[in-house]
């Protein structure tokens, strides 16, 4: 196992567990957040490893 593993992307909200209440903070919102985290995570990660971006670009 990896020591740096890929970060994975957070699994979207089943619409159903959203109140439809216009909540301030909706589960719509934190998916929104988690979402941006794991971007920047993925960044960082494909900094430390460049191939791993190199054969990703060379995926048809």
């Amino acid at each position: 196992m990896s020591a740096d593993p890929r970060p994975l992307p957070p699994p979207p909200p089943d619409p159903a567990d959203c109140c439809g209440s216009g909540c301030v903070r909706c589960i719509f919102d934190l998916y929104d957040d988690a979402l941006a985290r794991y971007d920047a995570q993925l960044a960082q990660w494909l900094t430390r490893h460049p191939d791993a971006a190199a054969d990703a670009d060379s995926m048809p």
